[in-house]
């Protein structure tokens, strides 16, 4: 099962990896910048990420950081040289624009757990332009105490001892912006089994599931020091159908799942009527979303202690939210998590991570014109009602050639320039991995380093260019000049050879690049074969049927980098069930 490298069996590791004894208070901000650069805006002014944007390619310089931080002679893994991380170490990550800066909080991660050594959980970063981070401490060092209360007072509804010791793991906070203050939801997951209370191995194993997870809530208006968070406590925990006693599993093998939800992953968003919505949900039974105060960040008429199981739809709904998505309709268990919302043009994306996360990770996206669903595919299939798979994908395992290509690429944050949720541009953050075995070391795919992506919006095909939908480019953003206008591309500049890619899904694979040439004469040969056109005023190019989006950005895969066009679309034809992604060459 592609479970098997996703959160809940990668749970002990992290818990393990997340030591309470290992950490110490980092109350204090270090000496910035450390994020391997200036974070002067390239082009503009210093400050703010609201600078202005580049235009002067006489100043541009392309970032020089390097992708693999493990390779011998660029060690910069170790505790000691957090400050020097950048994107490095980089897992789950979540942006806010706050006073100036991208704020990124993620779950704690580095090469070879060096993060035991840690100040804190939740590591951050910030930045004023999406690519010279500085590292910013996380919420808290040891966990509140509130989080062991409520487990044992649900455990005492059900009838079984108190856990005088969990066995905590932290995952995936998300933070927004609300009244003025930063605003963080954290997961804490408790990975004691259900029965007996033991800790998850596989000496102790009883038959049951392992515990909850719990969403708590912090905020804060000053995010540089560890004190300054100030803790709201509980905010909701997982549900389940199957009544106190319906924890039993035969073996670790039974994946039926006992939670309907699974409480982690949280994302949250305001719609234009002024409601504010908590979504959550991971693999077990698909994700809900309930609505919250605005003003206190917690679920509207939520009874003191909700019962550790619903009884009723009506329960359901009233404490723990309305189930708006499920991967498939007749399964608990399922290959998807990490939902991100964000609303635009009328329409609410729901954007999610598939499958396992060490290298099948990839990301497809649905959206509603409520807030509450139906969420719908790019092909008509109803994702609230659980019709199967759903297209498009955003990302998927890649490999342009001269390099090691990406694995894992999903979990991501949806975010606007400098906040701005009326603005047209739009960026996708989350993780990358190496391969297993990248530059000769065996455990490379623990290599994670924090990409920033470009998201754009395209049509299904030439016969629907009216109907957009988000696409995330396939090179990472690097500040290239002018990529706001693109006015000056014309056709001509797109004749040469090409790299393309045919995201066509994969389980557990990399899609790897072909050549392709676009010739004057409009013809096109290699990887794709027929006719090409370019219309500037949109900068859609169009192949065969497919339609793709024209865009400047770095060519990270040369040597030395350099500014080049990509582009990113759907694969035509009626079912968008492929995503194409290239980038010019020659």
């Amino acid at each position: 099962m592609s479970y098997s490298f996703s959160k809940y069996l990668f749970v002990a590791s992290i818990s393990a990896m997340c030591a309470l004894t290992a950490c110490s208070d980092d109350d204090d901000m270090p000496e910035l910048p450390g994020g391997g650069g200036s974070t002067e805006q390239p082009g503009g002014d210093s400050g703010g990420a609201d600078a202005t944007l580049p235009n002067d390619w006489s100043n541009w310089t392309a970032p020089t950081y390097k992708d693999d931080y493990t390779h011998t002679g660029d060690n910069i893994a170790s505790w000691a040289q957090h400050l020097k991380w950048n994107l490095a170490n980089v897992h789950d990550p979540s942006v806010a624009y706050y006073n100036g800066y991208y704020y990124m909080f993620g779950t704690d991660a580095s090469y070879g757990n060096e993060h035991e050594k840690g100040k804190s959980h939740f590591q951050g970063k910030r930045s004023t332009d999406l690519i010279n981070w500085e590292w910013v401490p996380g919420f808290f060092v040891t966990p509140p105490t509130w989080v062991k209360d409520t487990l044992n007072a649900i455990r005492g509804r059900m009838d079984l001892e108190p856990i005088e010791d969990p066995s905590y793991g932290y995952w995936a906070p998300v933070v927004r912006v609300v009244n003025g203050k930063l605003r963080a939801y954290y997961c804490i997951v408790v990975d004691n089994f259900i029965k007996s209370g033991k800790q998850n191995t596989a000496a102790n194993f009883d038959n049951s599931w392992t515990e909850r997870s719990i969403i708590g809530m912090c905020e804060t208006t000053d995010p540089l020091k560890t004190s300054n968070w100030e803790d709201k406590g509980y905010v909701i925990t997982n549900s389940t159908d199957l009544g106190r006693d319906g924890w039993a599993r035969s073996g670790t093998n039974n994946w039926n799942g006992y939670f309907y939800f699974n409480c982690i992953d949280p994302t949250y968003v305001e719609t234009p009527e002024g409601q504010h919505w908590l979504i959550y949900g991971s693999w077990h039974s698909g994700f809900a979303a309930i609505e919250v105060d605005p003003v206190t960040g917690k679920p509207l008429n939520q009874a003191t202690m909700p019962s550790p199981w619903f009884k009723s739809a009506t329960e359901l709904q009233q404490y723990y939210g309305i189930r708006i998505t499920t991967r498939t309709s007749g399964s608990r268990w399922q290959g998807s998590e990490a939902p991100e919302v964000i609303y635009k043009n009328g329409y609410y994306y729901l954007f999610m991570a598939y499958d396992g996360l060490d290298v099948p990770y990839n990301t497809r996206v649905v959206r509603s014109k409520s807030i509450t669903g139906p969420y719908i595919d790019i092909n008509g299939r109803n994702a609230t009602k659980g019709d199967n798979d759903y297209f498009p994908m955003v990302t998927h395992p890649y490999k342009f050639k001269n390099s090691n290509g990406w694995v894992g690429i999903s979990h991501c944050c949806i975010f606007p320039w400098s906040g701005d949720m009326n603005s047209d541009h739009w960026f996708y953050m989350s993780q990358g991995r190496l391969p297993a075995n990248a530059n000769g070391n065996t455990y490379a795919n623990a290599n994670m380093m924090g990409h920033v992506r470009r998201l754009v919006w395209v049509p299904k095909n030439a016969s629907s260019l009216g109907d957009l939908w988000p696409i995330a480019l396939p090179e990472r953003y690097a500040n290239v000049p002018n990529w706001t206008d693109l006015s000056d591309i014309k056709a001509e500049d797109l004749v040469g050879k090409w790299e393309h890619i045919n995201l066509n899904y994969q389980y557990g694979k990399q899609c790897t690049s072909a050549d392709l040439e676009l010739k004057a004469d409009g013809t096109m040969s290699g990887a794709l074969t027929g006719s090409w056109s370019y219309d500037p005023a949109t900068q859609f190019l169009t192949l065969g049927n497919a339609v793709v989006k024209i865009e400047r950005e770095l060519d990270w895969e040369a040597s030395p980098r350099v500014a080049t066009l990509v582009y990113a679309g759907y694969g035509g034809g009626n079912k968008a069930n492929a995503t194409y992604w290239g980038k010019k060459v020659e």
